[in-house]
């Protein structure tokens, strides 16, 4: 098979790798038909990623097609389009007793702890896979950065009386913000990039937007009449970024942690105590999370194709993919094309 190997940080090779059609009980075998690009594969490239290891095989978010199928087939038929569920839980330690297969202490993600998507061929837990044959191929490839932010919001538990404060408009905050809109919270989002925060007014219909520059504080006070976000989600995996959000959060509130970095996260305890907030990490998503999006998206609740600013060709990756480095592309997500 065809494969796109990351050797070492900035430097990609196709290399030709064994297809073996032979199945264990529970898994089958998939054609890989779209990949989603996400930080983590950025971050990886550049060789800032936590966790991971070269040279590796990129590529968690995927669309595939049912090839073969042995045993347990969870109601999978050949032909069958799938969005992947691409966290490995072994099922046995506490966590996984306890339903929170997303944080496994054994667990492994495809394209992270071991070799992912960028090939022609896969072989899948069947449990992995999640059948929709009403999306279009790039929907199934985005079902599982949507999954990261429906999975916050589900930990962070919203109501409408919330004010939410979004920060980072890249792929994972634009995921929180199609559940934070779902939940009917007040939403006010944040970034860097004046063109991320158009994207989200034109696009998202988000109401609320602030430019992260040095009057950001004032204005945010200003925004909703002197109170301050009760839930803050930041998805920007920048320490600064993270750290300020103590400052941000009002009293009572919850601070959601979307993204991560390599580093220590350090806050002034007698003020993290006085406010009484809570502080909360978020990591992947349960199986429970990839069918409730493919519903939502089935049944017109939840629209989220024009987030791909991008189609890549497999074949010309290694050429294309430094682009998306680049702020001046506008890349908001992009989607690999693997025929």
């Amino acid at each position: 098979m065809k494969t796109l190997s990351l050797r070492e940080p900035g430097q990609f090779e196709f290399i030709d790798t064994p297809f073996d059609a032979s199945l264990q009980e529970g898994e089958a075998l998939v054609k890989v038909l779209r990949v989603g690009i996400c930080g983590t594969d950025l971050h990886a490239y550049r060789g800032k990623q936590p966790f991971f290891s070269y040279p590796r095989v990129l590529g968690h978010e995927l669309a595939v097609e049912v090839v073969e199928i042995k045993g347990d087939s969870y109601g999978l038929k050949i032909g069958d389009r799938c969005a992947v569920e691409p966290y490995l839980d072994c099922g046995e330690c506490q966590a996984c007793r306890r339903g929170m297969t997303n944080c496994c202490e054994n667990l492994r993600v495809m394209g992270v702890h071991m070799d992912g998507g960028m090939t022609e061929y896969l072989k899948i837990p069947t449990d992995k896979l999640h059948p929709s044959n009403r999306l279009k191929d790039d929907q199934l490839a985005i079902i599982e950065t949507l999954a990261i932010g429906g999975h916050a919001v589900e930990r962070a538990d919203l109501g409408p009386e919330d004010i939410v404060m979004v920060i980072g408009a890249g792929p994972i905050g634009l995921s929180v913000i199609e559940f934070v809109k779902l939940a009917g919270a007040t939403l006010v989002v944040t970034d860097r990039e004046e063109h991320r925060l158009r994207f989200c007014e034109e696009k998202m219909g988000v109401k609320h937007t602030l430019l992260s520059d040095e009057w950001f504080h004032e204005r945010l006070l200003t925004l909703f009449d002197g109170h301050l976000p009760t839930v803050i989600f930041d998805a920007t995996g920048n320490p600064a970024s993270m750290m300020k959000t103590f400052e941000y959060c009002a009293h009572g509130g919850k601070i959601v942690f979307v993204g991560l970095f390599q580093g220590e996260v350090t806050f002034h305890d007698p003020s993290f105590h006085r406010k009484e907030l809570t502080l909360m990490a978020s990591r992947n998503a349960t199986h429970h999370t990839f069918r409730t999006i493919i519903n939502h998206i089935e049944n017109g609740r939840m629209g989220p194709t024009p987030w791909i600013t991008h189609h890549l060709s497999f074949n010309e990756l290694p050429d294309q993919f430094p682009t998306l480095l680049d702020p001046a592309s506008g890349a908001i997500k992009a989607v690999i094309s693997m025929q």
